[in-house]
Protein backbone atom coordinates (compact mmCIF):
# COMPACT_ATOMS: atom_id res chain seq x y z
CA UNK A 1 0.00 0.00 0.00
CA UNK A 2 2.90 2.43 0.45
CA UNK A 3 3.91 2.17 -2.96
CA UNK A 4 0.55 3.04 -4.42
CA UNK A 5 -0.32 5.87 -2.03
CA UNK A 6 3.02 6.70 -0.48
CA UNK A 7 4.32 7.56 2.64
CA UNK A 8 3.23 10.41 4.91
CA UNK A 9 6.17 12.64 5.01
CA UNK A 10 7.26 13.89 7.98
CA UNK A 11 6.84 18.07 8.04
CA UNK A 12 8.80 20.23 9.98
CA UNK A 13 7.09 22.42 12.62
CA UNK A 14 6.36 26.12 11.69
CA UNK A 15 9.51 28.39 12.99
CA UNK A 16 8.71 30.22 16.16
CA UNK A 17 8.67 33.74 17.01
CA UNK A 18 11.74 33.92 18.85
CA UNK A 19 13.73 31.76 16.05
CA UNK A 20 11.99 34.06 13.30
CA UNK A 21 13.51 36.92 15.17
CA UNK A 22 16.78 35.73 15.92
CA UNK A 23 17.16 34.72 12.22
CA UNK A 24 16.31 38.79 11.16
CA UNK A 25 18.75 40.07 13.53
CA UNK A 26 21.70 38.03 12.54
CA UNK A 27 20.46 39.00 8.83
CA UNK A 28 20.28 43.14 10.62
CA UNK A 29 23.92 42.37 12.01
CA UNK A 30 25.28 40.90 8.59
CA UNK A 31 24.18 44.12 6.34
CA UNK A 32 25.10 46.60 9.26
CA UNK A 33 28.99 45.19 8.90
CA UNK A 34 28.62 45.81 5.13
CA UNK A 35 26.75 49.57 6.13
CA UNK A 36 30.39 49.93 8.08
CA UNK A 37 32.63 48.50 5.30
CA UNK A 38 30.82 51.09 3.30
CA UNK A 39 31.34 53.58 5.09
CA UNK A 40 34.84 53.04 5.78
CA UNK A 41 35.51 52.83 1.94
CA UNK A 42 33.50 56.19 1.53
CA UNK A 43 35.43 57.91 3.58
CA UNK A 44 38.77 56.70 1.76
CA UNK A 45 37.39 58.22 -1.16
CA UNK A 46 36.60 61.23 0.48
CA UNK A 47 39.89 61.52 1.49
CA UNK A 48 41.48 60.61 -2.36
CA UNK A 49 38.88 63.21 -3.69
CA UNK A 50 40.52 65.63 -1.23
CA UNK A 51 44.23 64.82 -2.47
CA UNK A 52 43.42 64.61 -6.15
CA UNK A 53 43.42 67.75 -9.10
CA UNK A 54 39.75 68.58 -10.68
CA UNK A 55 39.60 66.75 -13.21
CA UNK A 56 39.15 62.89 -14.88
CA UNK A 57 40.76 61.65 -12.19
CA UNK A 58 38.84 63.21 -9.20
CA UNK A 59 35.35 62.44 -11.30
CA UNK A 60 36.49 58.83 -11.12
CA UNK A 61 36.81 58.56 -7.60
CA UNK A 62 33.44 60.75 -6.93
CA UNK A 63 31.61 57.54 -9.55
CA UNK A 64 33.32 55.17 -7.52
CA UNK A 65 32.08 56.89 -4.43
CA UNK A 66 28.70 57.49 -5.96
CA UNK A 67 28.13 53.53 -6.54
CA UNK A 68 29.55 52.86 -2.81
CA UNK A 69 26.92 55.58 -1.51
CA UNK A 70 23.87 53.80 -3.37
CA UNK A 71 24.84 50.57 -2.50
CA UNK A 72 25.39 52.05 1.51
CA UNK A 73 21.69 53.22 0.89
CA UNK A 74 20.09 50.18 -0.42
CA UNK A 75 21.78 48.53 3.03
CA UNK A 76 20.25 51.14 4.94
CA UNK A 77 16.85 50.50 3.38
CA UNK A 78 17.22 46.52 4.00
CA UNK A 79 18.04 47.26 7.28
CA UNK A 80 15.18 49.11 7.86
CA UNK A 81 13.03 46.62 6.62
CA UNK A 82 14.25 44.39 8.61
CA UNK A 83 14.10 46.48 12.12
CA UNK A 84 10.13 46.42 11.09
CA UNK A 85 9.94 43.00 11.03
CA UNK A 86 11.05 42.40 13.90
CA UNK A 87 9.05 45.40 15.21
CA UNK A 88 5.56 43.35 13.97
CA UNK A 89 7.39 39.81 15.64
CA UNK A 90 7.97 41.64 18.72
CA UNK A 91 4.28 42.77 18.65
CA UNK A 92 2.78 39.63 18.30
CA UNK A 93 5.18 37.96 20.88
CA UNK A 94 4.01 40.43 23.17
CA UNK A 95 0.20 39.99 22.09
CA UNK A 96 0.72 36.22 22.30
CA UNK A 97 1.93 36.17 26.04
CA UNK A 98 -1.11 38.44 26.52
CA UNK A 99 -2.99 35.72 25.12
CA UNK A 100 -1.50 33.22 27.32
CA UNK A 101 -1.58 35.00 30.30
CA UNK A 102 -5.15 35.45 29.94
CA UNK A 103 -5.74 31.95 29.97
CA UNK A 104 -3.93 31.19 32.96
CA UNK A 105 -5.78 33.91 34.81
CA UNK A 106 -9.16 32.33 33.26
CA UNK A 107 -8.11 28.61 34.46
CA UNK A 108 -6.92 30.60 38.22
CA UNK A 109 -10.58 32.14 38.62
CA UNK A 110 -12.61 29.35 37.29
CA UNK A 111 -10.23 27.15 40.17
CA UNK A 112 -10.99 29.25 43.25
CA UNK A 113 -14.52 29.58 41.85
CA UNK A 114 -15.26 25.73 42.34
CA UNK A 115 -12.90 26.07 45.35
CA UNK A 116 -15.30 29.01 47.11
CA UNK A 117 -18.47 27.01 45.96
CA UNK A 118 -17.53 23.79 47.50
CA UNK A 119 -16.46 26.12 50.60
CA UNK A 120 -19.99 28.08 50.60
CA UNK A 121 -22.06 24.60 51.09
CA UNK A 122 -20.23 24.06 54.15
CA UNK A 123 -21.08 27.67 55.63
CA UNK A 124 -24.91 28.32 56.09
CA UNK A 125 -25.94 31.72 57.27
CA UNK A 126 -28.55 30.60 59.76
CA UNK A 127 -25.32 28.33 61.95
CA UNK A 128 -23.86 31.85 61.66
CA UNK A 129 -26.77 33.59 63.28
CA UNK A 130 -27.03 31.34 65.82
CA UNK A 131 -23.68 31.04 66.40
CA UNK A 132 -23.69 34.82 66.73
CA UNK A 133 -26.93 34.59 69.08
CA UNK A 134 -24.98 32.08 71.38
CA UNK A 135 -22.17 34.42 71.40
CA UNK A 136 -24.20 37.21 72.81
CA UNK A 137 -25.71 34.93 75.16
CA UNK A 138 -22.75 33.85 76.76
CA UNK A 139 -21.22 37.10 77.00
CA UNK A 140 -24.40 38.53 78.66
CA UNK A 141 -24.02 36.06 80.99
CA UNK A 142 -19.96 36.20 82.17
CA UNK A 143 -21.03 39.94 81.91
CA UNK A 144 -23.63 39.47 84.90
CA UNK A 145 -21.08 37.22 86.77
CA UNK A 146 -18.35 39.97 86.65
CA UNK A 147 -20.97 42.10 87.87
CA UNK A 148 -21.64 39.96 90.59
CA UNK A 149 -18.23 38.99 91.76
CA UNK A 150 -16.91 42.38 91.59
CA UNK A 151 -19.98 43.99 93.76
CA UNK A 152 -18.77 45.65 97.38
CA UNK A 153 -20.15 44.00 100.47
CA UNK A 154 -18.58 47.03 103.14
CA UNK A 155 -20.12 49.92 100.72
CA UNK A 156 -23.72 50.38 100.97
CA UNK A 157 -25.31 50.96 96.95
CA UNK A 158 -27.02 54.74 97.72
CA UNK A 159 -24.41 56.34 98.27
CA UNK A 160 -24.00 60.01 97.27
CA UNK A 161 -20.82 60.74 95.09
CA UNK A 162 -20.51 63.81 96.95
CA UNK A 163 -20.96 62.96 100.48
CA UNK A 164 -17.75 61.09 99.56
CA UNK A 165 -15.88 64.11 97.95
CA UNK A 166 -17.04 66.45 100.64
Amino acid sequence: MKRVFGVKKNKEPPPSIEDANDRITKRGDTVDEKIKKLDVELNRYKEQIKKTRPGPAQEAVKARAMRVLKQKRMYEGQRDMLYNQTYNLDQVQFAAEGIKDAQQTMSALKSANKELKGMMKTVKIQDIDNLQDEMMDLMDVSNEIQETLGRSYSVPDDIDEEELMG
